[in-house]
């Protein structure tokens, strides 16, 4: 368990590093997030400046000088959004549905009841985008040009989601838990955004109905007012807005199970969910190791009378991160960095080294991480066709003058 006193003063801590900082220093160190693109910094209703890139459906991402807190900001949490008609929640209405075909008690729930007739518990927990960095793959891959900045790092309040389907009494025929939001697209035949868990992930432990985000009731744009936390898989499972949870006994055969969302089961490790994969394709689930820088960007100019210290985050999908290796000769060498507060295995770890350049010029800085299963960051992206799992060894150049 986090403790609070000691969360709240890294929120606070964070909010305040960036409260004196104009849009063009926001933009500037928006730079980190290596696309190559001409950022533009814009704000939604409730959020500070964040990375435009699209604004209908919205598509926000953090700049990467906000990962130096431990904890994303709600204000500055990147928005990802399929569809581009997102209705505000009427509490007094809104209702939670539980049924599907494998359960014998199907019920709705109100928000006061989903936060009162179950245990509540927190959990640490990276959100990240299928496609963080797939502006990075070269050639590029279609789909949005993502920098690093698709993810953040929350601790979430809610219940757990076996709880609530323990008590439609599931059947022993169940298979899949689909899920579904509120949002929907402008066009009648625009697919709706469900997806599905398979049954053991849905009765995970750790996979909650959250309704509160770093302290706070979660944003509007962050899925309001309950959404789903599946740690250590990426965020197309996340879902926000949340109004049905189905248990099924047949695989769900929906576009964005069936047809998006997928990758090669040649370049992936599979059987994280058997009942959607085919003899080639597979959903994309669990969350690769990964690092980032957090403090330089690529073309930085430094002062080479002063040490250096270069600061990141690590993280995986669950096992946790086991160490952090810096090289600042591109990759002759490597030595360790520190590792700072364990927040837990699903939480990003962050990590800090120093190094003292010994004379001017050109400086080639790499990270990688690897998790306690052994996993480590590879040189070179994975290929696959839409651009998922960036998760390639950072590699900038500063100038030390």
């Amino acid at each position: 368990m986090v403790d609070r006193r000691h969360f709240i003063k890294n929120i606070a801590g964070g909010l305040a590093a960036l409260g004196g900082l104009s849009l063009l220093q926001r933009s500037d160190l928006a730079a980190a997030t290596g696309t190559g693109e001409s950022l533009v910094m814009d704000t939604l209703p409730g959020k500070e400046a964040l990375i435009k890139k699209t604004f209908r459906p919205p598509n926000y991402e953090t700049p990467v000088s906000v990962f130096e807190a431990p904890f994303t900001p709600n204000k500055l949490f990147f928005v990802r959004y399929h569809n581009a008609v997102i209705p505000e929640a009427k509490i007094s209405e809104w209702r939670l549905s539980i049924g599907g075909d494998a359960v014998h008690t199907p019920f709705e729930l109100t928000l006061e009841q989903l936060r009162k007739d179950f245990e509540q518990i927190e959990i640490a927990a990276l959100c990240l985008c299928s496609g963080n960095r797939r502006g990075l793959f070269e050639p590029p891959a279609p789909g949005l040009q993502w920098g690093s900045g698709a993810m953040g790092n929350a601790l979430w309040r809610g219940v757990r989601l076996k709880d609530v389907l323990a008590k439609a009494e599931i059947d022993p025929s169940a298979l899949e838990v689909s899920l579904a939001g509120a949002d929907s697209g402008v066009l009648p035949t625009t697919p709706n955004f469900v997806k599905s868990l398979p049954l053991t992930k849905a009765l995970d432990e750790n996979t909650l109905i959250a309704f509160e985000m770093n302290g706070e009731p979660l944003p509007h744009w962050n899925g309001y007012p309950a959404r789903l936390i599946v740690p250590g898989w990426t965020a197309t499972y996340w879902l926000k807005h949340l109004t049905a949870i189905n248990v099924i006994s047949k695989p769900f055969d929906g576009f964005w199970m069936k047809t998006a969302y997928r990758i090669p089961k040649d370049r992936f490790p599979s059987g994280q969910f058997g009942s959607q994969e085919t003899e080639t394709h597979m959903p994309i689930t669990e969350i690769i190791v990964n690092s980032l820088i957090t403090n330089l960007a690529d073309g930085q100019t430094l002062p080479h009378t002063q040490s250096i210290e270069i600061k990141g985050v690590a993280w995986d999908g669950g096992d946790g991160i086991a160490r952090v290796e810096v090289s600042t000769d591109g990759g002759n060498n490597w030595q360790q960095a520190k590792l700072k507060q364990d927040y837990g295995r699903f939480s990003w770890r962050q990590w800090q080294f120093v190094f003292m350049p010994q004379h001017p010029g050109q400086y080639r800085i790499m990270a990688r991480a690897t998790s306690h299963s052994g996993a480590t960051q590879p040189l070179e992206p994975i290929p696959n066709p839409s651009g998922y799992q960036h998760n390639a060894v950072q590699k900038i150049t500063v100038n030390v003058a």
